[in-house]
């Protein structure tokens, strides 16, 4: 009974370390920074990568054939996939912000 309840505690502790390890992650892009970004775009218009079968969604990984644009004062980068603009982390290839 005893292993039983120190399992059950360390399960529990398990869930609780990677609840907080996934809030960590988040990625809050700052409204100035969204708006540099629909300014550059509209200035410089980037073609539309069509991705079949590709869901933008937060986190999920843009391929690395897609081409990220540099914004100036911007951390990540930007691309317009399936006529969508996506800040995209260039660590991680990761979508951080969809914007439209």
């Amino acid at each position: 009974m005893k292993r039983l309840i120190r399992n059950a505690a360390i399960s529990l502790f398990v869930i609780a370390g990677t609840g907080s390890a996934f809030a960590q992650d988040v990625v809050v892009v700052q409204p100035e920074q969204q708006t540099i970004v629909r300014e550059y775009v509209k200035k410089q218009p980037l073609a539309s990568v069509n991705l079949l079968g590709v869901e933008l969604k937060l986190g999920s990984s843009v391929p690395d054939t897609v081409e990220l644009r540099e914004v100036p004062n911007v951390k990540y980068r930007v691309a317009v996939i399936n006529d969508q603009t996506v800040l995209v982390d260039p660590d991680t290839h990761q979508i951080v912000e969809i914007l439209n």
